[in-house]
């Protein structure tokens, strides 16, 4: 595949499964969960099938096999390159949304230390980012100071102005919030850290393919299965002349963001979804933003004691969580999939550990009894009309156990 085949390989498939499709989401089962791990996309089922037979020597290697997997990765980092609107150079392909953080974050740090050791972020951030800064702080490196947002979960510019009249070494802000959509003023905040000749982190794996990423940032991270590529690949963007210095022991790849020898297969997967995504947001993000305010009204129209969190405009078309006052959340989660709905509770990445939502806690909302509903693109109106039929009865039951009685 030369790099000029790329566009006419990686085509745009209907949203609409069709009978000869690749199977997605079990038939009969709403799986709403999209915000944890989007379903394969067709084109990534293809590109990866395809590139398993041709792609799994190592790209270093100068022999055939090795010029072969070399040829898949550059195009790969091409079309991400193009999509995002960035240097090729800029792009490397990382085991995992988490590992392109934690890469990308502490390299930042390194690369600044001797400014600052400081780290500011957003309350709201991932727990990737979260826990770099208290590794950062465990290493003695420096430490970390956090920024409110109002109840909506968007930062004051005004409060990262303040935070930033301290000598600080990097500025963390996320593009849009993992767990309630809200849509950062990112423009705004660039604009304050350039003033302050602060470097910006910006983890934008919740909008990579569903909105643009503003330039300003120095260093950016996402994670492919989060727009429908394969899980384990994540992007890491280091931004040409961005002060970067590797924070752990290197190998003896040629690219110093690299550790270990990259998943080809799966790289040009993540790639050949991005691009699909990117084709074909206008029409998918509509539709789901419709559906998403569908759920929005009728949620709190028709259950009792419940409040909808998160910008009611400024969010993430295809995602929406709501609270339930008396409600246990990994009980709702539970009841909901039972009844063949599939959504998430708690905080998005550690819900396993039953811990509250450290973004709503920030955002002052409830933090039990939570349900975060992320639409697929192929999530249909009748879908939504169900879970919307059968939410109701589902936390008047589970109240009604709770001792509180159906309201």
């Amino acid at each position: 595949m030369s790099r000029g085949q790329v566009g006419a390989k990686f085509h745009v498939v209907s949203s609409t499964n069709g009978p000869d499709s690749a199977p997605g989401p079990t038939p009969g089962r709403g799986y709403l969960d999209a915000a944890s791990s989007e379903p394969l996309h067709p084109v990534a089922r293809e590109a990866l099938l395809a590139a398993l037979d041709a792609g799994f020597g190592d790209p270093l290697r100068l022999h055939h096999r090795g010029r072969d997997a070399r040829l898949l990765l550059d195009n790969a980092r091409a079309v991400v390159a193009q999509v995002l609107q960035v240097r090729e150079d800029e792009v490397t392909f990382t085991s995992s949304g988490t590992a392109a953080v934690h890469l990308g974050l502490l390299g930042l740090l390194e690369g600044r230390s001797r400014v600052s050791g400081l780290l500011a972020h957003s309350a709201v951030e991932h727990s990737a980012v979260i826990r770099a800064g208290r590794w950062w702080e465990t290493q003695r490196r420096g430490t970390t100071d956090v920024v409110g947002v109002d109840e909506q979960g968007r930062v004051s510019v005004d409060d990262v102005a303040t935070a930033l009249e301290r000598p600080v070494g990097v500025l963390a802000v996320q593009s849009a919030n993992h767990e309630v959509a809200t849509v950062q003023p990112l423009d705004e905040v660039y604009a304050v850290a350039a003033r302050a000749e602060v470097p910006v982190f910006v983890d934008f794996a919740a909008s990579a393919g569903r909105l643009d990423l503003p330039s300003g940032w120095a260093v950016a991270a996402a994670s492919a299965h989060k727009w429908g590529g394969p899980a384990g690949v994540g992007v890491l963007l280091v931004r040409k002349g961005a002060r970067w210095r590797a924070p752990f022991p290197v190998d003896d790849r040629v690219d110093p963001r690299v550790s270990g020898f990259e998943n080809v297969p799966a790289a040009l997967a993540a790639a050949a979804a991005l691009q699909a995504v990117a084709a074909e947001r206008s029409e998918v993000a509509a539709r789901q933003f419709a559906l998403v305010e569908r759920i929005r009204e009728q949620v709190a129209a028709t259950v009792p004691d419940v409040e909808v969190v998160g910008h009611p405009d400024q969010r993430l078309p295809h995602l929406v969580t709501f609270s339930c006052l008396y409600v246990d959340g990994e009980a709702l989660v539970t009841e909901l999939d039972r009844a063949g709905f599939a959504v998430a509770s708690g905080s998005a990445c550690t819900a396993s550990t039953l811990t509250p939502s450290h973004v709503l806690a920030a955002m002052g909302a409830l933090t039990h009894g939570n349900v975060r509903v992320s639409l697929t693109r192929d999530t249909t109106p009748e879908e939504v009309d169900r879970f919307l039929d059968v939410l109701p009865g589902v936390v008047a039951d589970l109240r009604a156990k709770a001792g509180v009685g159906r309201r």
